[in-house]
């Protein structure tokens, strides 16, 4: 880093959803649904994504609420990282 220049800031996104699958291993899927205003219609609409999350201590269950961020791909299909459990399901 050349002098006089500020160090940059973490871009990584983060993300929260709903745990979906749990079943394989180190690996839960998570769905995260933002709400977004329809670009015509100006009507709030819903849109949920897949993430495929890794999940080191295999400690999720489905329905707990989760935070995940963004990092380095894992495998084929894992971006996310888990950042930490918000709630645990009932």
């Amino acid at each position: 880093m050349s002098e006089g220049s500020e160090p940059r800031s973490n871009r990584r996104k983060v993300r929260e959803g709903v745990v979906v699958s749990d079943r394989m291993d180190k690996t839960a899927i998570v769905e995260a649904t933002e709400r977004v205003r329809h670009p015509r219609y100006d009507k709030t609409v819903q849109r949920a994504t897949r993430l495929a999350v890794h999940d080191a201590d295999n400690e999720l269950g489905v329905g707990d609420l989760v935070r995940v961020a963004e990092t380095r791909p894992r495998s084929k299909t894992k971006r996310w990282r888990l950042v930490e459990i918000v709630e645990r399901a009932k």
